[in-house]
């Protein structure tokens, strides 16, 4: 079989369909992910057991892992064994287009199947249990349960279903929301409906240093297209800055689908060339989101998925906010209208500003 950039190599012919596996998984009785419990669950999958985290499932896109407690997840557990059980459904090449491609692939399969997921977010640095993430991107989906959810996550080498027990997973999440820099990176957002209900939301932290703004910026802007492009969400984003004498004008826009697109809303005194801007007529594709070449004035398109370069746009925006007079990073606010993605409402922890 001719492998095709994006999907390849795909699943064989004699591999069961992701939702009906998705359909088993979510059906399945965990047992509170005892050590007998989970051997029962996997005997019950037809797959073969072994005292290693591997669990053989015939497969083609790879056997499963599970996730047995450990010190990093011992704090979270309440009499669970193994925190996760994890298995690859799709490999993909390894550049960012390709795998963000698996990604939705996969995701409008289930979404076809279950509906729209309860939770969607990016983990950014920190996925659960200090788990490594890819560095094309750390999307993910939940179709949460009271004792289970099923998870879909970016993998090392495509998108993986994870079944895990609800509250360990959760307590890891909302623990992390102390004040410290990046003490929560990515964002999170939730459908307010009944699989939701109880969910427990985490504090925040709050940026105080532009090196520390410049470094959640980079890390969002870096992976941004591709996670959009994988969840199948578009995002727009204003950022307002207070200004003395001027209150808090809007200062920038950031537009991301399938491409991420930039916009300043600075007045003349600020030199493009000089902050790293282009205008509409050098940067064409951004007249989609903002058709009058003249407002706003200043205009990057950085790409699609695996394209942009997080840091250097990062470095743009704090020096064009401060040339502009904002004093502190502070002092700059997310448009409140950022905050809603189609059917959930996100919050953007790893940013570190508050909604306007």
């Amino acid at each position: 079989m001719t492998e095709q950039r994006g999907s390849a190599p795909q699943q064989s012919a004699t591999d069961e369909t992701v939702a009906a596996l998705a359909v088993r998984l979510r059906a399945a009785d965990t047992g509170g992910w005892t050590s007998d419990a989970t051997r029962a669950l996997v005997v019950r999958l037809g797959w073969g057991w072994s005292d290693s985290p591997t669990v053989v499932t015939g497969r083609s896109t790879g056997d499963a892992r599970l996730r047995p407690v450990g010190k990093y997840e011992e704090r979270y557990v309440g009499g669970e064994a193994y925190v996760e059980l994890a298995i690859p459904v799709r490999r993909a090449e390894p550049d960012a287009a390709s795998q963000a491609e698996a990604f939705r692939m996969v995701k409008d399969e289930l979404t076809a199947t279950f509906g729209e997921a309860s939770i969607m977010g990016v983990h950014g640095r920190l996925a659960p249990f200090l788990r490594p993430v890819p560095s094309w991107g750390s999307p993910y989906l939940r179709w949460r349960g009271e004792s289970n959810t099923l998870e879909l996550r970016a993998g090392p080498a495509g998108p993986e279903l994870v079944l895990q027990p609800t509250d360990p997973v959760e307590s890891w999440f909302v623990r992390q929301g102390h004040d410290d820099d990046h003490a929560i990176t990515g964002f999170f957002g939730f459908r307010p409906d009944g699989s939701n209900g109880g969910l427990t939301f985490p504090g925040g932290w709050r940026v105080r240093g532009w090196e520390t703004m410049t470094r959640a910026l980079a890390d969002f802007l870096t992976t941004l297209p591709a996670e959009t492009t994988a969840l199948r969400t578009p995002m727009w984003m204003p950022i307002y800055g207070r200004i003395e004498g001027k209150g808090a004008p809007i200062l920038f826009d950031i537009d991301c689908g399938d491409r991420l697109m930039l916009a300043s809303f600075a007045d003349e005194s600020v030199n493009p060339a000089v902050l790293g801007w282009g205008t509409a007529a050098e940067h064409p594709t951004t007249g989609r989101p903002w058709p009058d070449p003249d407002s706003p004035r200043l205009r990057i398109d950085a790409g699609g998925p695996g394209r942009p370069d997080g840091q250097a746009l990062a470095e743009t925006i704090v020096a064009t906010a401060r040339a502009m007079g904002v004093v502190s990073p502070e002092d700059l606010l997310i448009g409140n209208e950022a905050g809603d993605l189609g059917a959930y409402r996100v919050t953007f922890y790893g940013l570190g500003l508050p909604m306007a």
